[in-house]
């Protein structure tokens, strides 16, 4: 099997080194090239990279040369960006006007018009946007983005209480890990002992991102999910695994076994097509009585699920529970990679031998 090529834009950071490992012995795709800032490049990447993971870098990507983040020189068709949010915008377009797809970690276009913000378990259908941002670019290229790493698993749990019940109001409080802040993260200084109770940007982000993932499509761009959802973010210190206080409003209250069992039968595209990195159970639903704890539940199904806990009546809500996600695999990379997977699987993988976007879609 010929597999495809691919690029990793911000290949030196935290979520570019995820990339390298999930990537590493892929079915479908093989690591080609490798970009990253200006004062990497021309490096063999094991000397550009200050290697933050616990297993070691694969030795061919170890003796890679690092190249520029320039589309006239990076030329895989398909791309995953790790870039840095103040440059990915005009970069990730360049790239997809080259005729790339580029799936994105990076922030600046989930909530363009035409971009699938996609959660492969939640709204794959909102993939059909891709065909409507080719119209716009003029190009076969594209941008598919996930979501920020507080919201992808807010939302996997959110989701099948949606879809059953119908979601009126979310509170939601997350206490976020060091490592979503990329390397080298917060000052020791402002961390130990503390917790911090700010992350710029990122309580607007929790707040709309989940009413894309939830909205529908509609004549060619995305009807928002009339929830209202009010969120407090926190760094604190812990190295990997977000978790999150939930309370919710229901249109129409379940009993709390009806809740428990739409999180244990969750399941989406990626189960059914039987994807790579999809895990067998994207919520996994903890009946202890002081669980998910960020030490035990954070690498469940490969980092890929989000694990939730603690379900109990509000006083003010309706339900309220705990969940807690791994924030660089399931929240940042390899939600990156899912989401290509995903494109594989539906054939709509621009290149030779491959369905078109149009034929995909239609």
């Amino acid at each position: 099997m010929n597999k495809i090529p691919i690029a990793i834009l911000g290949a030196t950071g935290l979520v570019g080194q995820r990339f390298i490992t999930l990537l590493q012995g892929h079915p479908w795709f093989e690591i080609a090239e490798l970009a990253a800032s200006d004062n990497s490049v021309g490096k063999k990447y094991g000397e550009a990279a200050k290697w933050q993971l616990p297993t070691e870098i694969p030795e061919r990507v170890r003796e890679m040369q690092v190249l520029p983040s320039d589309p006239a020189q990076v030329q895989a068709p398909l791309v995953f960006s790790a870039l840095p949010t103040d440059i990915a915008g005009d970069l990730e377009v360049a790239f997809a006007r080259r005729g790339a797809i580029v799936s994105s970690n990076a922030s600046p276009h989930r909530m363009d018009a035409d971009v699938p913000l996609v959660i492969p378990e939640v709204n794959a259908e909102h993939l059909a946007l891709a065909e409507v941002q080719t119209r716009r670019l003029g190009s076969a290229g594209f941008i598919l983005c996930n979501g920020n790493c507080t919201t992808i698993h807010l939302v996997l749990a959110l989701a099948p209480l949606h879809k059953r019940f119908g979601l009126k109001r979310v509170l939601v409080t997350s206490m976020q890990a060091l490592s979503g802040a990329g390397y080298p993260g917060v000052p020791s200084l402002d961390i130990i002992d503390n917790v911090v109770p700010y992350i710029g940007g990122e309580e607007d982000k929790v707040e709309s991102e989940p009413l894309k993932f939830l909205g529908k499509v509609k004549n060619g761009s995305i009807e928002y999910a009339d929830i209202r959802i009010s969120a407090h973010c926190n760094r604190v210190a812990t190295r990997d695994g977000h978790l999150e206080t939930v309370s919710v409003e229901f249109v129409d209250k379940p009993s709390p076994g009806d809740i428990i069992a739409a999180f244990d039968e969750f399941r989406g595209e990626p189960q059914e097509l039987d994807l790579p990195l999809a895990p067998a159970h994207p919520t996994v639903y903890r009946r202890e009585k002081d669980r998910p704890q960020v030490k035990l539940d954070r690498d469940a199904e490969k980092g890929m699920a989000t694990i939730i806990g603690r379900l109990r009546e509000c006083k003010v809500l309706d339900y309220k529970f705990v969940l807690l996600g791994h924030n660089t695999l399931r929240g940042a990379a390899g939600a990156t990679v899912l989401n290509a997977e995903l494109l594989y699987a539906k054939g709509m993988l621009n290149r030779a031998g491959q369905k078109s976007v149009e034929q995909a879609i239609g």
